[in-house]
């Protein structure tokens, strides 16, 4: 997502590359790029008008500050315009005077609601509350069912009165239940309805009218563009929506949905769903997608997941392995599993300023040699994983390694042969104060983090280190790590 509008973004501050300063004659050029943009991009005509003539405002008006080029200081009006239209701020989940809060979810037949109540769900019991989840959808097939499996990976009770029951009763039923045992949030998943189904959204109604929600969440398809804006102002004047959950934001969607909501309905965004995976949901923040949007990375929720799945004490061990140039095989299978649970490769590359570039095929490609790595790693003893010197001095291993693991030997060479250049590199990055996971990265270390970002060292080497990041068939000989120039070393 955001690829081709952050592409014309780059363009329009490209045509300002080289002036003096911002002026009336060159910045209609760049404003016609910003416009194409967001067009493009699917986002409603009255916002983007709007966005175009405040940019402009801003731009004649903005004074001269030395040492800014004016490319720069367009990036950044641009960049706080984004914000502003997005919402200017998180806009946290409400938390009622006296519990239970309500949350009410809805939206149309498809969006994604019963998978984003579970996401929520979780993300609630993660930050220390306690949720109910509700199944008050008695329409789609399976949609009950749906909703007590998700609840039993997650370990979050769900409640239901059953397929016959009606909606506003189960809603009823199930804030009576969250009152009566303590819990401090009631989330309820109703069915999915048109904004133009009369009867659907009086059942809406009554369901709202029932249980009195403190929350009204709108599970927004991400794919649907403008119109997800006009989806939430037709529901908001008929049921009154608190909050926009936007989904399907890893997708093909081009960002309209995302630039819309707030400007045209009124109501933020809360939440966005990045994955498939019922872990895969945050909090939105428009400062970060701004960020995103302009090619400028999301630090923050990087280093917000990695917190979230390294303990201390494994990130202290780690860094003393790095600097101890003792990290195995078996420390390098653990940070690969690590980064899968934090998402997708290229997802989280993206995530870093400057890496927005990457060709999508080469980090595909960079994926699967991953998992190639996985197998031959699989095919070796515990005692070849914790000591890979072993393989070094005996052919006989690697062979066994490749035969194994239904790779060439030349394969497991060059594996060997980038993991221990590697490992020499990752312990002058850790000894350097760096991001010891990400080589040639020195100065991102976040506060608190052990000087860097030591629990993902499982992405060294990409292109210079990791293996096969290339494309095609590995030499049997591996050049000097210092001849190499990949991801991992820009």
């Amino acid at each position: 997502m955001f690829e081709e509008l952050s592409q014309r973004f780059e363009d329009a501050v490209r045509g300002l590359k080289g002036e003096a300063a911002i002026s009336e004659g060159n910045i209609d050029g760049a404003l016609k790029d910003v416009r194409r943009a967001l067009l493009e991009a699917d986002v409603s005509l009255p916002v983007v008008k709007s966005f175009v003539a405040e940019v402009r405002t801003k731009a004649l008006g903005a004074d001269v500050v030395r040492g800014v080029s004016p490319d720069q200081q367009f990036i950044k009006l641009v960049h706080e315009e984004l914000v502003n239209v997005m919402g200017g701020a998180n806009a946290p989940l409400a938390k009622a005077a006296t519990a239970p809060t309500v949350v009410l979810m809805a939206g149309l037949q498809g969006a994604g609601k019963t998978t984003a109540t579970a996401k929520l769900g979780l993300h609630l019991k993660e930050n220390g509350r306690r949720a109910l989840l509700v199944a008050a959808d008695t329409y789609r097939p399976a949609a009950i069912d749906q909703l007590q499996t998700l609840g039993g990976q997650i370990d979050v009770e769900v409640f239901s009165l059953g397929p016959d029951a009606k909606p506003e009763a189960i809603a009823e039923a199930g804030l009576a239940k969250g009152r009566e045992e303590g819990f401090d949030t009631v989330i309820v998943d109703t069915a999915g309805r048109l904004q133009i189904d009369t009867s659907m959204m009086e059942e809406m109604v009554r369901i709202r009218t029932a249980v009195a929600p403190d929350e009204v969440l709108l599970v927004v398809d991400s794919m649907i563009g403008q119109e997800a804006a006009e989806l939430t102002r037709a529901f908001h004047e008929k049921v009154g929506i608190t909050g926009a959950v936007l989904t399907k934001l890893d997708g093909d969607s081009r960002g309209g949905a995302a630039l819309s909501i707030r400007k045209v309905s009124g109501a933020p965004i809360k939440f966005i769903g990045t994955g498939e995976k019922v872990e895969a949901l945050q909090p939105f923040h428009p400062e970060r997608m701004a960020s995103r949007i302009l090619g400028m990375g999301d630090v923050l929720t990087l280093v917000e997941k990695a917190q979230k799945e390294v303990e201390i004490a494994d990130v202290e061990k780690m860094q003393r392995k790095l600097q101890e140039a003792s990290f195995d095989f078996s420390d390098f299978v653990k940070q690969m599993r690590l980064i899968k649970r934090m998402g997708s490769l290229g997802g989280l590359m993206k995530m870093i300023p400057g890496m927005n570039k990457i060709d999508d095929g080469m980090l595909k490609q960079g994926e699967a040699q991953l998992k190639r790595i996985e197998a031959m790693i699989g095919s070796m003893t515990q005692q070849e994983r914790e000591n890979p010197d072993l393989l070094a001095s005996q052919p006989s291993r690697r062979r066994r390694i490749a035969k194994g693991s239904g790779h060439e030997p030349a394969d497991v060479d060059k594996v060997l042969a980038d993991f221990q250049r590697m490992r020499g590199f990752m312990q002058q990055m850790s000894t350097g104060g760096g991001m010891p996971g990400m080589p040639g990265m020195p100065g991102m270390g976040m506060p608190g983090m052990g000087g860097g970002m030591p629990g993902m060292p499982g992405m060294p080497g990409m292109g210079g280190g990791m293996p096969g990041m290339g494309g095609g068939k590995p030499p049997k000989r591996a050049k000097p790590a210092k001849k190499r120039k990949g991801f991992g070393q820009l």
